[in-house]
C-alpha cells in the first residue's frame, strides 16, 4: 500500500484502496474558488460527466447533482454530528458554491478520519476563504477535543497593492488528532541576536542565562520557603524541593549577593539548548518564488521546507504519510526524503506524471507503485473513451511532452503538447505534439499538423496516435522532409503510436531543453535529513 501514487477521485481511492486505521499522518491542501485556471483535483459539480472526471484547469464550484450526492452521502454516513452540521450549513448558506464545496469536502474528511490510525493526526491547509467552515466540519468529524492547533503560515509579505482590505499574507493549517495519543515532536530554530544577547559567560567561560524557577500557578504544595526565599503569592516553584536541591548541588542556581537563590536563577547553558521551539506562527518559511531553485512550474506548489516541518513534527521514520490532493507531490517528496512511507492521490494525469518524474529525478533508483494509469493498449483505449483530456495528458507524459498551456477545454488549436529542445547554443526550439485518441485517423490529420508547423514556425511535429497509421499517413509524414541543426538531422513530422510509446519508443529529437517548461527536481544528496531551517 505505501509508497504508491493513485490516479483517480480520492473519495473512490480512499474507499477502495486505503484500509481503516492504516495512516499515521495526513496532509491535504484542497483548492477552493481561486478563480485561477489550474489544478482542480476533482471536477466542478456543475458538469455532466462522471464524478472522477475533471473540469480542466478550473477552480470553481456550483451546486448540482454531484454536490447533492455528496451531501446525501454525509447524511447516510452514520456520523450524526457531521450530518447535523451539514444540514445547518445548508440552511444557513443555501445551495451555493460554498455549500457545494463543503458537501464535497465533508464526505472526504469522513473517509480520511477512517483511514487514520488511533494515534494519527491530520493537517488541513486552507486560506480564509473557507477555513472557518472547514474547522467546524473537522470539529464535527474528529470531535472538538481533538483540535490541537491553528497554525499561521506567513507565506508572503504585504505588497503595495491598492485594496479596501488588509492585504492577505497567510495561510492556515488546522491540526487535529484522531485520539488522545499522537505524535508531536518539538521542532527548534536557532536563537536570534536578541535572544543570544541574554547569554553571558559564567566563571568557567560557558555562556549561560537565568531561567525562571517559578511558574504563574498557585499551587500550595509548591509555595514553600527554600533557602531563605519564597515565591510571590500568585506564583509557585516550578519544581519539587528535591529537584531544586539537586540543581543547587550541581551549581545550576544563580545567587544574589546575600547568597539566596534568584527567582530567575536556574542556570541554562547555551551549548545545552536546542534553540527556540517553533510555535504556531511560522514566519521563517518562504513561499516558492518564481525564481526559486525548487520551483517546478506548478502554480500551487508549496515549499518542501513547509512539508518537512509538518512531517518531522507529526510523524516518525517509517510512518505512513498520505496526501489525498497531492498536486505536484511536495508532501510525498518530503516524506521520501525523511524516511517515511507515503501515499499520494490525484485526479489529473498531469499531476501524476509530474510527480513520477519529480521523484525519479530527486531520488535515483526509487521504487514506488502507480495505480489507475493505463499499463497497456486496452487501458489506454478505455481512458480515451472516458475522458479525452485526461488521455491527452497521460499520452503526452509517455514521450515527456508538456501539455500546451494555451489550450483550453473545447478549443482546438492543433497543439496538444510541446517539447522544447536546443536548436543551437543560444536558441530554444519547439516540437509541437498532436494527440489523437479516436478510432478514425487519416492522412488529413497529418496534413493539418503540417499546417500547424507552418503557422507556428515550428521545426518538428509529433503525431501521437492511439491507432496504427495508414500507409498514406506515413507517406505524408515522410514528405515533410527533415530538420537539420548542429546536432543532427531529424524527420520533420514523426508518427508514434501509443502502443510503441508504452514499449519505450521516443521521438527522434535534438538535445531536449528540460528546463523550458516543468523543471526537473534537484537530486536529493542526503535523504532522511531535513533542511537546517526546520531544526
Amino acid at each position: 500500500m505505501a509508497n504508491a501514487l493513485y490516479y483517480g477521485d480520492n473519495l473512490r481511492v480512499l474507499r477502495d484502496s486505503i484500509a481503516c486505521d492504516s495512516v499515521d499522518l495526513i496532509y491535504l491542501d484542497p483548492p477552493f474558488n481561486s478563480q485561477a485556471n489550474y489544478n482542480v483535483l476533482f471536477r466542478s459539480p456543475a458538469g455532466t460527466q462522471s464524478q472522477a472526471q475533471i473540469e480542466a484547469f478550473e477552480d470553481t464550484w456550483h451546486w448540482g447533482q454531484e454536490a447533492e450526492d455528496g451531501f446525501d452521502q454525509v447524511l447516510r454516513s452514520g456520523n450524526t454530528n457531521a450530518a447535523d452540521l451539514l444540514r445547518a450549513m445548508r440552511s444557513f448558506l443555501g445551495e451555493n458554491d460554498m455549500m457545494a464545496y463543503l458537501a464535497m469536502m465533508a464526505v472526504r474528511l469522513i473517509e480520511l478520519h477512517r483511514v487514520l490510525k488511533p494515534t494519527g493526526s491530520l493537517y488541513l491547509h486552507c486560506d480564509p476563504t473557507a477555513s472557518h467552515y472547514l474547522k467546524t466540519l473537522l470539529d464535527a468529524i474528529f470531535g472538538p477535543k481533538r483540535f490541537l492547533n491553528e497554525i499561521i503560515w506567513l507565506r508572503a509579505n504585504a505588497h503595495n497593492l491598492k485594496t479596501r482590505m488588509w492585504p492577505r499574507q497567510h495561510d492556515t493549517l488546522l491540526l487535529y488528532a484522531r485520539g488522545e495519543t499522537f505524535t508531536l515532536n518539538a521542532v527548534y530554530q536557532p536563537y536570534g541576536p536578541e535572544q543570544l544577547s541574554r547569554y553571558k559567560p559564567d566563571e568557567t567561560g560557558r555562556m549561560c542565562t537565568g531561567q525562571d524557577l517559578t511558574v504563574s500557578l498557585v499551587r500550595r504544595l509548591r509555595q514553600f520557603e527554600w533557602r531563605g526565599v519564597k515565591p510571590p503569592p500568585h506564583r509557585s516553584w516550578g519544581a519539587s524541593l528535591e529537584q531544586l536541591e539537586a540543581w543547587y548541588s550541581e551549581g545550576r542556581i544563580l545567587l544574589k549577593k546575600d547568597g539566596t537563590p534568584r527567582m530567575d536563577g536556574l542556570k541554562v547553558y547555551l551549548d545545552e539548548t536546542k534553540g527556540k521551539q517553533v510555535g504556531t506562527v511560522w514566519t521563517d518559511i518562504e513561499r516558492v518564488r518564481n525564481t526559486a531553485i525548487e520551483r517546478l512550474g506548478y502554480p500551487t506548489q508549496k515549499p518542501v521546507t513547509l512539508l518537512e516541518r509538518i512531517i518531522t513534527t507529526s510523524s516518525n521514520p517509517g510512518d505512513v504519510v498520505l496526501d489525498p490532493f497531492c498536486g505536484c507531490g511536495t508532501a510525498v517528496h518530503a516524506a521520501q526524503k525523511l524516511g517515511r512511507q507515503w501515499i499520494g492521490i490525484d485526479i489529473t494525469h498531469l499531476a501524476i506524471s509530474l510527480i513520477e518524474r519529480r521523484l525519479k529525478d530527486a531520488f535515483p533508483g526509487i521504487e514506488f507503485e502507480v495505480h489507475g494509469t493505463p499499463k497497456d493498449l486496452d487501458g489506454a483505449r478505455d481512458l480515451a473513451l472516458r475522458d479525452k483530456y485526461q488521455f491527452q495528458w497521460w499520452a503526452l507524459s509517455l514521450i515527456d511532452a508538456q501539455p500546451y498551456a494555451g489550450k483550453k477545454k473545447g478549443a482546438d488549436s492543433g497543439i496538444d503538447g510541446l517539447i522544447y529542445f536546443k536548436a543551437d547554443a543560444k536558441t530554444t526550439g519547439r516540437v509541437i505534439v498532436s494527440v489523437k485518441g479516436g478510432e478514425n485517423v487519416g492522412v488529413t490529420m497529418v496534413r493539418d499538423l503540417k499546417g500547424v508547423l507552418e503557422r507556428e514556425k515550428a521545426p518538428i511535429g509529433i503525431f501521437l496516435t492511439l491507432n496504427r497509421p495508414t500507409r498514406p499517413m506515413e507517406a505524408e509524414a515522410a514528405a515533410a522532409g527533415f530538420y537539420e541543426n548542429d546536432f543532427g538531422r531529424y524527420p520533420r513530422l514523426q508518427i508514434i503510436t501509443v502502443d510503441d510509446a508504452l514499449k519505450g519508443a521516443r521521438p527522434r529529437l535534438p538535445v531536449v531543453d528540460t528546463g523550458a517548461a516543468f523543471r526537473r527536481a534537484g537530486r536529493e544528496t542526503n535523504p532522511k535529513t531535513q533542511q537546517r531551517l526546520d531544526l
